[in-house]
C-alpha cells in the first residue's frame, strides 16, 4: 500500500484540479495533507520538510527563471504595439491569390510571432480577430480556419524564444544532473535552456513545413475548403518588407545572440524586452497606459508561474519522501520494450494529461518525476526535452481544456460552432504526433545544431 501512495498523490491532484481548485494551492495542499497523514501513521519522515526552504531559495536565486517575466513582457508589449496586425494584413494581401494563400499567410505570420514573442494567447486572439472573419468571408471552411489559427498560435510553445522551453529547460537540467549523480558521474556536461532553444529550431521548422503542406494539400485538392481569392488591394514590396522587418530584427537580436554565444537566454530576454520597447516607441505605442498594462500582465503571468513552481516543488519533495522515484523506476523496468517502452508510456501519459492540465503543471509535476529515470536509461537530455515540449504543445489544442480553443472561442462569432473548432484542430494534433514520430526515427533533428555549436 505504501508503494502506491506516490501514484495516489498524483491521482488526488488531478481530481482536485478537475473540481476547479487553483493549481498552485492544490499541489501544495495535497502534498501537505499526504505528509501530515504520513507523519501521523509513521510512514513519512517529517525532517524532509525542512528541505523545502532551501528549495524555495533555489527558485528565488535561479537566474535562468528571470527570463520568464522578461519574455512575457516582450510578448505582451509587442502584441499591444499592433506589429502583428500590420504584418498579418500585408501578408494576407501578398498570399491571397494562391491556393490556401490566406491560411499560409496566417501560418507565416504566426511563425514570425512565435520566434519573436512566444505568447500563445496573444497570437491566437490577434489571428482570430483579424483573420477568422476574412477567411470565412472568402469561402474558407470554418473547421480548417479554426484549426489553422489555433495550431499556428501554439507554435510559440516550440519555436524559441519560448517560455515553455525556459521552464522545461530548467527542469530537464536539474533532472539530468540528478540522473548523472545517480549513475556516479560527477563531471557530465551540463544542459542549459540555450541548448533546448537550439534543439527546438529544427523540429519547430519541420512542424511549420508539415502545417504548410497540409494547407497546400487542401488548397490544391480540396479547393472548396481553402480557395484562392482575388485581392484587388495588393501590397508593395516596400510595405511587406517594412512590416516583416520589426519581428525579424527582434528574432535576430534574441535568437542571434543566443546562437552566437554572445548572450545567455536570460540576457537575450533582457535585450528582447528592451528591443520591444524601442519598436513600440518607434510606432508611437509606448505611452504610460500601454506600459502599465504590459507590466501588470507580466506580473500576473509571472506570479502564476512561480506560484505553481513553488507548489510543485513541495509536491515533488513529499513524492520523493514516499519513495516515488524508486516506484517509477521499478515500473519502467518492468515494462516491455525496454527504455522505448518506458518512453512510450511517458509520452502517452503526458498526451492524455494535456486534455485536463496545461503545460506548466505537467512540466513542474510530471517531468521532475519521470525525467531522471528516463535520462538514466540513456536518452539524450536535449532530445528528450524537445520530445516533451512537442508533446506538451498538444495540450493547447486538446479539448476540453485546450487554451488555444478557449482563446479562439472567446473572439469567434456565434456562427462558428464549438464542434467545428474541435474538428479543425484534429488534423493539426495528428501532425504534431507525426513530428514526434519523426523525432524518434531521426533524433539528430534536435541534437545536430547544439552538437555543432558545442564542438
Amino acid at each position: 500500500m505504501i508503494e502506491l501512495l506516490p501514484f495516489f498523490m498524483f491521482v488526488v491532484v488531478c481530481a482536485a484540479l478537475l473540481l476547479g481548485y487553483p493549481v498552485a494551492f492544490t499541489l501544495a495542499g495535497v502534498a501537505l495533507l499526504f505528509a501530515g497523514f504520513g507523519i501521523l501513521g509513521g510512514m513519512f519522515d517529517a525532517s524532509l520538510l525542512g528541505a523545502y526552504p532551501d528549495r524555495v531559495f533555489g527558485v528565488i536565486s535561479n537566474t535562468t527563471l528571470i527570463a520568464v517575466p522578461l519574455f512575457v513582457f516582450m510578448g505582451v508589449l509587442l502584441e499591444r504595439s499592433k506589429i502583428a496586425e500590420t504584418l498579418l494584413e500585408n501578408m494576407a494581401h501578398a498570399c491571397a491569390r494562391f491556393p490556401a494563400g490566406l491560411g499560409l499567410s496566417v501560418l507565416l505570420v504566426g511563425t514570425l510571432l512565435a520566434a519573436s514573442t512566444g505568447i500563445v494567447g496573444a497570437t491566437v486572439v490577434t489571428m482570430g480577430l483579424m483573420s477568422l472573419p476574412t477567411m470565412i468571408r472568402r469561402g474558407y471552411d470554418p473547421a480548417l480556419t479554426c484549426g489553422t489559427i489555433c495550431a499556428t498560435g501554439t507554435l510559440g510553445q516550440i519555436i524559441p524564444p519560448s517560455i515553455a522551453l525556459v521552464l522545461l529547460g530548467d527542469v530537464i537540467s536539474n533532472a539530468y544532473q540528478q540522473a548523472q549523480l545517480n549513475l556516479g558521474i560527477f563531471n557530465a556536461q551540463p544542459v542549459s535552456v540555450g541548448d533546448l532553444f537550439l534543439g527546438a529550431i529544427g523540429p519547430g521548422l519541420v512542424l511549420v513545413v508539415c502545417y504548410a503542406l497540409y494547407l497546400i494539400f487542401n488548397g490544391l485538392f480540396r479547393p472548396a475548403r481553402a480557395p484562392a481569392v482575388q485581392d484587388d488591394e495588393g501590397v508593395s514590396a516596400a510595405q511587406l518588407i517594412a512590416s516583416i522587418a520589426p519581428p525579424l530584427l527582434l528574432i535576430l537580436l534574441v535568437l542571434g545572440s543566443i546562437i552566437s554565444g554572445a548572450a545567455t537566454p536570460t540576457e537575450a530576454a533582457g535585450v528582447g524586452a528592451l528591443a520591444a520597447m524601442a519598436l513600440a516607441w518607434s510606432r508611437g505605442k509606448l505611452n504610460l497606459t500601454i506600459l502599465r498594462g504590459s507590466l501588470e500582465s507580466t506580473v500576473r503571468v509571472s506570479a502564476m508561474v512561480f506560484a505553481i513552481l513553488l507548489g510543485a516543488s513541495l509536491f515533488s519533495l513529499v513524492f520523493h519522501g514516499y519513495g516515488g522515484e524508486e516506484a517509477v523506476e521499478t515500473l519502467f523496468d518492468s515494462l516491455p520494450g525496454g527504455r522505448y517502452g518506458a518512453l512510450l508510456l511517458v509520452m502517452l501519459v503526458i498526451f492524455l494529461l494535456g486534455f485536463i492540465l496545461d503545460f506548466i503543471e505537467i512540466t513542474f509535476v510530471v517531468v521532475p518525476i519521470v525525467g531522471p529515470v528516463l535520462l538514466q536509461m540513456g536518452f539524450d537530455p536535449i532530445w528528450l526535452g524537445i520530445m516533451i515540449a512537442l508533446n506538451l504543445q498538444t495540450s493547447f489544442l486538446t479539448p476540453p481544456f485546450g487554451f488555444a480553443l478557449f482563446y479562439l472561442r472567446g473572439v469567434a462569432s456565434d456562427s462558428i460552432t464549438t464542434m467545428a473548432l474541435y474538428r479543425g484542430v484534429v488534423p493539426f494534433i495528428a501532425i504534431q504526433l507525426l513530428v514526434l514520430l519523426i523525432m524518434v526515427l531521426w533524433p539528430g533533428l534536435a541534437t545536430w545544431l547544439p552538437d555543432i555549436l558545442r564542438s
